[in-house]
């Protein structure tokens, strides 16, 4: 299996299907290892290179145990803690899903959290993996000043339940 392969089949069984490997989330989101190595049939070398070489940072390592950082769809406590976030944070999305977000605000979906992130290159990349890319901003700072809850994943996503469509500033709005 190449770089690219195991990155996605780890993304799929640790953030959505651990129970077909065999198995369960412990808290954080953490899994070990050994088992999820002989359903994969790699070995611990090429995981080590995976996690090292992703340039989102997806997963954590730690001993014997690997976890993603965030996405999951399955019920899982990562143990985030709440953090201040910056004034601004930033999604990608496309022109596609406009309508949906101007009404609705952005929404977790299928996932535990929005994700957001702290640069409009980042938030291009994430929006572009779908399409020609939209970049929205989103007042964090208003938001955690009206009580919404933000936390900082380990690889630097801003986490948070929802937005709100007052609190996001479409391109070329003011």
């Amino acid at each position: 299996m190449n770089d690219k392969a195991l990155s996605h089949r780890l993304s799929y069984l640790l953030r959505h299907a651990p129970h077909e490997a065999g198995v369960l989330l412990e808290p954080g989101g953490w899994v070990p290892l050994a088992p999820l190595l002989a359903h994969l049939g790699v070995t611990r070398e090429q995981v080590e290179r995976v996690v090292a070489d992703s340039d989102k940072r997806r997963f954590a390592l730690a001993g014997a145990r690997i976890r993603a950082n965030q996405g999951h769809s399955v019920p899982v406590d990562l143990e985030l803690v709440p953090a201040p976030p910056p004034a601004e944070l930033y999604h990608g999305t496309t022109g596609g899903a406009l309508a949906a977000i101007r009404e609705q605000g952005l929404r977790a979906m299928t996932r535990h959290h929005v994700h957001l992130s702290p640069d409009r290159e980042t938030a291009r990349r994430v929006g572009a993996r779908r399409g020609p890319p939209v970049v929205l901003t989103v007042a964090a700072g208003a938001m955690h000043a009206a009580g919404y809850v933000f936390s900082l994943s380990e690889n630097g996503v801003w986490l948070t339940g929802a937005v709100p469509p007052g609190f996001i500033r479409f391109p070329g709005l003011t």
